[in-house]
């Protein structure tokens, strides 16, 4: 059993690689540009007994994407999960937005998950069987303001992950989203304090999610147990009302 994780050298990615990799799977650990960070994470995998690899790639480029399969299918083996975690914001109002502002978030976000999706599919279609796992998020559902890149990128991977489900499940692939609402992580833990407060408000379960709660959820959707599920997209926000 083989993972990529992208987006994998901290935060959410990072309790991902190292919850599958506790689950039995071998791990490519995918950074952008923390290599050491993603070394570290691949170290907690061995920990675990499993192979484990950091790999650097700009999932937003066609050549890093296809070379980055290529070496993990060397290294590892060929890729049986692959979870698309690689994101970034870049917030701002939409009047004020510039071009490059928006289309930047969209190359990463989305455009870098069909990327990977398209590397990976021919090794699971020959197979007969593989899991993809998008990470969306709330935004994509329900936007937000001062994130209209943000949303309508996320947005976008919620009607890819629906639109490929159909495409490869008579293929035994199965394509599902994860969609996250507040996590603690380093971009909330730069949020201002009220604006913290006011967002717990807002949040039934009255606080911020954590990291090893979206892995659990992406590990059950990796897990033989989640094999008639396909096309979904799961909230996992405690409540949030936006």
């Amino acid at each position: 059993m083989i993972a990529l994780v992208t987006g994998a050298s901290r935060g959410i990615g990072a309790a991902i690689a190292v919850k599958l990799a506790g689950d039995g799977w071998s791990i490519a650990v995918v950074c952008r540009k923390e290599r050491e960070l993603a070394e570290e994470v691949a170290s907690l995998c061995r920990n675990c007994g499993v192979q484990a690899e950091a790999y650097a790639a700009d999932v937003s480029r066609e050549e890093d994407c296809r070379q980055l399969v290529e070496a993990v299918r060397t290294a590892l083996g060929p890729i049986t999960l692959l979870v698309n975690n690689a994101g970034m914001n870049r917030d701002g109002l939409c009047l004020r937005m510039s071009r490059e502002q928006f289309t930047s978030v969209i190359d990463t976000n989305l455009t870098g998950t069909f990327l990977m999706c398209r590397s990976v599919l021919p090794d699971m279609i020959k197979a007969r069987q593989g899991r993809i796992i998008n990470i969306t998020s709330v935004a994509g559902l329900y936007g937000n303001a001062g994130q209209v890149n943000y949303a309508a990128s996320k947005a976008g991977v919620i009607g890819l992950t629906r639109s490929l489900s159909k495409e490869v499940a008579s293929r035994q692939v199965t394509v599902n989203a994860v969609a996250p609402g507040l996590i603690e992580t380093d971009m909330t833990a730069a949020m201002p304090d009220k604006i913290r407060e006011q967002a717990k408000e807002a949040i039934a379960l009255g606080r911020l999610g954590k990291p090893e709660e979206v892995a659990g959820l992406v590990a059950y959707l990796a897990s033989p147990a989640a094999a008639y599920i396909t096309g979904q997209i799961i909230e996992i926000s405690g409540g949030l009302v936006l």
